[in-house]
């Protein structure tokens, strides 16, 4: 603590700093007796993400909110509190921080994430500096993350490697970007993290001499041409990079040539072009290597020239040429420059890239009803590959790889793609589907007779910030044949599906789904599938679900109502399947185990009277037994099971490598557990591999074992039992 507040002395005025001192002893007495995971005082993780947040260079207000940023969520301090003690900007980005965790109680584990993550681009909306506290926070519980059990470090590394370090990256905060990316490859690749950093700890040495060696012939070349105060250094390059090109190109370690990276900061613009000239004079340039990203940055803003060549040895080495302004940019990103006072209005006014990137995924966020719909898009937009193309005027536009013409008249302007009519490339006309590439001059051809986008072009859109724009003109200007449309589409999808949707419609279940999407009204429903904002399937398929379970009559819910009797008035003993289980006290009603979470000697669980199939046992835990009705739901309990086998569910997750699925079945077979299915594939994107095995188990500890056993091997990153 002492030594956070010396370093923050000696940065901010004396009016800031005592207000920072003020905020660390409050934070002080209401952490105090918290603990980390680590066992450290709680106060720890504060301070850590405010030190993350100075060396970003941000203002006193983003500082205290840090060391704040917790207390409303882990303390009894409110944010009346806090305004009352702070000031009301601060409270706003205490709250806003806080609100990513405050979220309301959704189906799934995976809602609950995906909701967080859209609740941070609506706090950001209000003001930026909510995302960098973010990066912040979770770069300091990355560098922390091995007091947490395995499959928790794999869970936040995967979603620090989908969303949080793309983010950084988008921003241009380059040092936290890699940082976030080696920690996550750390705990996600272990083995090729550990070995990779093995050997490039072996040829350090011999990596320092050649960069040396290749500084000293540069600068005697360039000091008597560029302006003085210039700076020649070595660039190592972060781990993740060299493991992500190896797998991309298909190389061994040993086949990367260009480990080797020299940066040279100078003066002025002039003396870039200057220093790239004489590179090329003293070594071979490589063809295809060269990038200039100070003619044309890339959307964080990140300015340089990037070259690669080869000396008389034939190795390898690439040079970087920039400014000191655009190392500073290049470094802080969107914090290097930013009017911190100017809050909201910088966020919606400014035409800075960084942000409209931003925007664009807000637009698409208020189109798209469902949370883990709008957490895929994002994770797609954050992992594109960029291009450049230039309009005939010879401004530059980002687009995705894979982009078409309508994506870029859909990012000149709303209204240029709700009124194309045509396109020109390279000066050639062109379908509206081509894709473009990079270095492409591209001409939107419009007509104000033009009665809009069509819907079709949704299928060969890439941007979902097209994709929203063109919903959200099928939405705005056609609403009434949304919903006509919208019926229509379901109507035929239930057809399809084998049933009759005035039979499955009925108004309670749809109400339901208008609660569970945030309809105003049915109407709203069927305008958003007919603009395409909610699919068919997402609709019908709970619809489907309702139908079949109110179609199951009534054994069951006639014992519930009157008991079962035979013709003298006296209750019928009707033989159940299982002899272990006890409903209501009872153990002769017939009985069945649910397929859904296959319960287990030892489980919770609970009986669901069915309508003709008797009562149902599910575990007490089971995600289908939430919405259920009270009535239906009758207590159960195990009572002396035999030596009866049951199936249960595993659903492991690994590194997806050679000979993972024979070493998890061969750690079953010597727990003399049954294999009875099993089933692998590789999760889209990755190189994660998602295994699920059926096994016959007679009690819950067989389980549990068998849980313990397979999470221990390499490169396993979760072991559970699978719901599904």
């Amino acid at each position: 603590m002492q030594k956070f507040l010396e370093k923050a002395k000696g940065i901010y005025n004396e009016g800031d700093y005592l207000a920072i001192r003020y905020a660390v002893d409050f934070a002080y007495e209401k952490h105090k007796g918290q603990k980390r995971a680590s066992g450290e005082d709680y106060i720890i993780h504060p301070l850590s993400v405010a030190d993350i947040l100075i060396d970003l260079n941000m203002d006193s207000d983003t500082v205290i909110a840090s060391l704040l940023h917790d207390v409303i969520e882990d303390t009894d301090i409110s944010e009346e509190e806090i305004k009352s003690k702070f000031g009301a900007k601060i409270e706003q980005l205490v709250a806003g921080v806080t609100k990513l965790t405050r979220i309301s109680v959704k189906e799934t584990e995976e809602e609950k994430e995906a909701e967080n993550i859209r609740r941070l681009f609506l706090a950001m909306s209000a003001d930026i500096r909510v995302l960098l506290i973010k990066l912040a926070d979770r770069l300091h519980n990355m560098r922390t993350l091995n007091f947490l059990p395995p499959e928790k470090q794999a869970k936040k590394a995967k979603e620090t490697l989908g969303i949080y370090a793309p983010l950084a990256g988008r921003i241009g905060i380059s040092w936290i970007k890699c940082e976030l990316e080696d920690l996550s490859m750390k705990y996600l690749y272990k083995e090729d993290f550990k070995e990779l950093n093995e050997r490039l700890a072996q040829e350090r040495i011999n990596r320092m001499v050649l960069v040396n060696r290749i500084a000293d012939k540069l600068d005697l070349e360039i000091k008597d041409v560029v302006t003085p105060g210039y700076e020649i250094k070595g660039r190592p390059k972060h781990i993740y990079s060299i493991y992500l090109k190896m797998k991309t190109q298909d190389k061994d370690f040993d086949q990367i040539h260009d480990l080797i990276a020299l940066r040279v900061i100078v003066k002025d613009i002039r003396d870039c072009y200057s220093v790239l000239g004489i590179v090329h004079s003293l070594w071979k340039p490589i063809p295809g290597r060269f990038k200039d990203y100070i003619a044309v940055p890339k959307p964080n803003m990140y300015q340089s020239l990037h070259t690669t060549v080869i000396n008389e040895f034939g190795e390898k080495f690439e040079i970087q040429i920039r400014t000191f302004e655009m190392d500073k940019v290049a470094e802080y990103g969107i914090a290097a420059h930013w009017k911190y006072k100017e809050g909201k209005d910088f966020f919606n006014k400014t035409s800075d890239a960084r942000v409209s990137w931003m925007k664009d995924m807000l637009e698409v966020q208020s189109q798209v009803e469902d949370s883990i719909e709008f957490v895929d898009t994002l994770k797609r937009d954050v992992s594109l590959t960029e291009i450049y193309v230039f309009s005939p005027k010879g401004n530059v536009f980002n687009l995705p790889q894979g982009s078409t013409c309508i994506d870029f008249a859909y990012r000149v302007h709303s209204e240029v793609g709700n009124r194309c009519v045509g396109a020109k490339v390279n000066k050639k006309i062109v379908p509206l589907s081509t894709q473009l590439q990079n270095g492409d001059v591209v001409e939107i051809l419009t007509s104000n007779q033009s009665k809009g986008p069509s819907r079709d072009w949704l299928k060969i859109t890439v941007t979902s910030s097209a994709k929203a724009k063109i919903k959200s003109f099928f939405k705005k200007q056609t609403k009434d044949e949304n919903i006509k449309l919208g019926r229509e589409m379901l109507e035929r999808e239930a057809r399809h599906k084998g049933y009759n949707y005035a039979d499955i419609s009925n108004p309670n279940w749809l109400k339901v789904i208008i609660d569970r999407y945030n309809f105003n009204s049915i109407e709203d429903m069927y305008a958003s599938v007919g603009y395409g904002g909610t699919s068919t399937n997402q609709i019908l398929f709970k619809l489907i679900d309702f139908y079949k379970k109110s179609q199951a009559l009534s054994q069951a819910e006639a014992l519930l109502e009157k008991g079962v009797s035979d013709q003298h008035g006296q209750k019928t003993r009707i033989q159940h399947k299982h002899s272990g289980i006890l409903i209501d006290g009872y153990d002769d009603f017939l009985i069945k185990l649910s397929h859904c979470c296959n319960p287990v000697p030892g489980d919770k669980i609970i009986g669901y009277i069915t309508r003709g199939r008797g009562v149902m046992v599910h575990r007490e835990n089971c995600p289908n037994m939430r919405n259920v009705e009270a009535e239906r739901k009758m207590p159960a309990a195990w009572s002396n099971w035999d030596d009866s086998v049951y199936t249960a569910k595993l659903r492991v997750e690994s590194d997806n490598r050679k000979g993972i699925l024979g070493q998890l079945a061969s750690v079953l077979t010597s727990l003399k557990l049954n294999i009875v299915s099993a089933n692998a594939r590789v999760l889209k994107n990755s190189d994660i591999a998602v295994i699920s095995f059926g096994v016959e188990i007679r009690k819950t500890e067989e389980l549990e074992n068998a849980i313990k056993k397979l999470s221990q091997i390499e490169g396993v990153l979760d072991v559970h039992r699978d719901n599904r």
